[in-house]
């Protein structure tokens, strides 16, 4: 029998997998047996790729990261940081699940490595303090990640009854969850524009 023109398995087919299979489930359904079974082939030719299920992981990472915008530092550092937010925030909301995987960090992955220094040098290169511009993304990074995992209006009960008697001032806490995704995605522009507008250079604090 001929061998396929394309090979039944690859690294960004594995990744992709991996990804739906975060959407779909959540992070902790990922295993390397279920992967497999989702591709239809046998576990151990996933190692064939990836030697591990955490180098899987740091691939969906990159993937996601991936889609993060760090050019608006070409228009001065406020721009950065507001662009750099927005589409940091945009990529996680779009893959809730997968939202613990960012938030763990950078470690080796390329992708985040590569985003770190670009957001670092923007707001270097802008003259703030090393040490503040570290505390800058991390401000912003603690925002975009904190948005993306804990949306705030679907949170609330559509039962009006149950804020009557108790909670006068949430009784119109019902119709939130109607209309969370523009309530969310307001709450986290004023979040970021408060912070990007409250900056003013200085030293870092002691």
């Amino acid at each position: 029998m001929a061998r396929p023109r394309t090979p039944l398995l690859s690294k960004e087919r594995i990744r992709d997998a991996a990804l739906e299979l975060i959407d779909s489930d959540g992070l902790a359904a990922l295993s390397m047996r279920r992967l497999a079974d989702a591709l239809g082939v046998q576990a151990a030719s996933l190692y064939t790729h990836y030697a591990t299920k955490e180098a899987v992981l740091d691939a969906v990472a990159n993937r996601l990261i991936a889609e993060v915008d760090t050019t608006g530092f070409e228009h001065g550092w406020r721009e950065g940081l507001l662009t750099w937010a927005r589409s940091y925030h945009a990529a996680l909301a779009a893959h809730p699940n997968a939202v613990p995987l960012i938030a763990s960090g950078t470690q080796r992955r390329d992708e985040f490595l590569g985003m770190a220094n670009a957001v670092h040098g923007g707001l270097v290169g802008a003259g703030w303090p090393a040490r503040r511009a570290t505390e800058i993304s991390g401000a912003v990074k603690y925002l975009v990640i904190g948005a993306a995992s804990t949306p705030f209006a679907s949170g609330f009960a559509d039962d009006v009854q149950i804020y009557l008697d108790r909670y006068p001032h949430l009784m119109q806490a019902h119709r939130l969850r109607a209309d969370a995704a523009r309530i969310d995605h307001d709450s986290f522009e004023l979040g970021l524009q408060c912070l990007v507008r409250g900056l003013e250079p200085g030293p870092p604090a002691p």
